[in-house]
């Protein structure tokens, strides 16, 4: 049977629009039955089609708790394409929180209705395989131990909220329970071609399943509705822009990353050559101290040299003295000799001379 995609924004709100269908969608995603369910006024969507969209229906349901006694809940669901929506899926939260309209009671008795955050996601959420998961939130004491209907208590349940998160793109045929059975409308393997527009579902999977009869009715319905088709064209083209924006990012991201490869290439390489002019300079250090030392050692030595040359230059110079005296005391020997009229021979033989210098000196 060939129907409406539900997940197409259009397509899921004409489907939520019915009471029927929205109780049994909502009883098989809370695993309790809903027994009156309304849409609520604050219904929203991304008009403009500016930024991305996040598609939100927020639901006021009466459920059927386990011990036979009603509750009235509040129940929001947000539906996106993308996976860059986090901030606006917390923003939203944070605005239903905010609002006076889902408060019951007054003054001091008054209290938040409980909620549910419903997310259906066009994407994959990183490492978690199961398509639908449930987060719950219980109260402990500081032992860890679990605090007795702690979470009934209507201060910490205005506080706190429970997650449904469902992944449609792990959603692959396989109905093993009432949940998966419902959520087989929006499996993406029953596309037909390549016309997202229209799921092929076996209608003989639901056997004489009452509450999914309206469902696909309904869906077949929303085939033919030309406002719903138009609708369907314009997100067609909205998310091609998108797919469109998604891939030049990832240009500019894989131009960035190559860039910030090279640049990390190039920081390594400056890095290296920054460590060898370190070396370089740490041994040019380590040769000026050297050389430093050196020229220490050499201004030591000349000093040395200096003070050596200064005393030999004094022993010289004494040198000279004694054998300046020691010439006159010579000479003055041999000219008293000479006066004595002691002859040469003796003379020499006396201060031992040769003949030759006592004559010099006689004759001077």
């Amino acid at each position: 049977m060939i129907v409406a995609n539900p997940i197409y924004d259009i397509v899921f709100k004409y489907l939520m629009e019915d009471e029927r269908i929205a109780r049994t969608i909502l009883s098989a995603l809370l695993k309790q039955e809903v027994v009156e369910v309304h849409m609520r006024r604050n219904e929203y969507s991304d008009q403009s089609r500016q930024n991305l969209s996040i598609f939100r229906i927020d639901f006021g349901a009466t459920i059927c708790k386990a011990d036979g006694g009603r509750q009235t809940i509040l129940i929001e669901i947000q539906k996106a394409w993308v996976d860059s929506e986090l901030l606006r899926f917390r923003q939203y939260l944070g605005a239903q929180y905010g609002n006076k309209e889902n408060m019951e009671g007054k003054g001091r008795d008054s209290s938040a209705l409980p909620m549910v955050a419903v997310y259906l996601l066009g994407h994959t959420v990183r490492n978690i395989d199961a398509p639908v998961v449930y987060v719950s939130h219980n109260v402990y004491d500081y032992d860890d131990n679990l605090v007795e209907g702690g979470m009934h208590n209507p201060f910490v349940e205005s506080l706190t909220h429970n997650s449904i998160i469902v992944q449609i793109p792990r959603l692959h045929g396989k109905i093993n329970n009432r949940l998966d059975k419902v959520l087989s409308i929006f499996d993406q393997t029953h596309t037909v071609g390549s016309n997202s527009q229209t799921v092929d579902i076996d209608p003989s999977v639901y056997g004489d399943d009452a509450e999914m009869e309206p469902i696909m009715r309904r869906l077949m319905e929303a085939t033919c509705d030309s406002s719903v088709r138009r609708a369907m064209d314009v997100e067609d083209e909205f998310f091609s822009v998108i797919k469109d924006r998604e891939a030049e990012i990832m240009a500019k991201d894989k131009q960035i990353a190559e860039k910030n490869v090279a640049v990390k290439e190039m920081t390594a390489k400056l890095s290296k050559a920054e460590e060898q002019l370190d070396m370089a300079e740490e041994k040019l250090g380590k040769a000026e101290e050297k050389l430093g030392k050196a020229e220490e050692k050499l201004g030591k030595a000349e000093e040395k040299l200096g003070k050596t040359e200064e005393k030999l230059g004094k022993a010289e110079e004494k040198l000279g003295k004694a054998e300046e005296r020691a010439e006159r005391i010579m000479r003055s020997s041999v000219m008293a000799f000479l006066k004595q009229n002691m002859p040469v021979e003796t003379i020499a033989g006396i201060l031992d001379m040769d003949i030759a210098t006592i004559k010099r000196i006689a004759s001077e």
